[in-house]
C-alpha cells in the first residue's frame, strides 16, 4: 500500500487549474462571450475524465440590466439550450445564483484527467 501523502499528490497532479472568466457589459453580449470562452475551454481542456462547468450570474447585476432595458427572453433560453445540447459536456452546467455585487456572469471549468 503506498503513503497517503503519495497518493495525495498523484490526485492533485491529475487535477487541472480552474479556468475563469468574467463577463460584464449587456446581457446578450455576456451571454455570446460566455459561449464563446465556452467553446475555446472545451478544446484548450481537450480529452480528460471528468469536467465540471459552473456558471454564476450576478442577480444585482441582472436586476440592474432589467431596469435599463436589457431583455433577458428569449437569449438566455436559446443560451440554456446551446449549452446543454451542442457541446458534449457529459452533464448540464451548474448555475450558481450570487447576491453580491459581482460582474453579471463567470465561467469557471474545472476537469481531472
Amino acid at each position: 500500500m503506498k503513503p497517503a501523502t503519495a497518493l495525495r499528490k498523484r490526485a492533485s497532479a491529475t487535477v487541472g487549474v480552474p479556468l475563469t472568466w468574467a463577463f460584464d457589459g449587456s446581457f446578450q453580449d455576456c451571454l455570446a462571450d460566455l459561449e464563446d470562452a465556452l467553446r475555446r475551454a472545451i478544446v484548450q481542456v481537450g480529452d480528460v475524465s471528468r469536467v465540471l462547468v459552473v456558471i454564476e450570474l450576478a442577480l444585482p447585476a441582472l436586476k440592474a440590466r432589467m431596469v435599463a432595458g436589457d431583455a433577458i427572453q428569449p437569449a438566455w433560453r436559446e443560451f440554456l439550450a446551446r449549452v446543454t445540447s451542442q457541446y458534449g459536456l457529459p452533464a448540464a452546467p451548474r448555475f450558481r445564483y450570487v447576491t453580491h455585487e459581482a460582474p453579471l456572469l463567470a465561467l469557471v471549468i474545472a476537469w481531472r484527467s
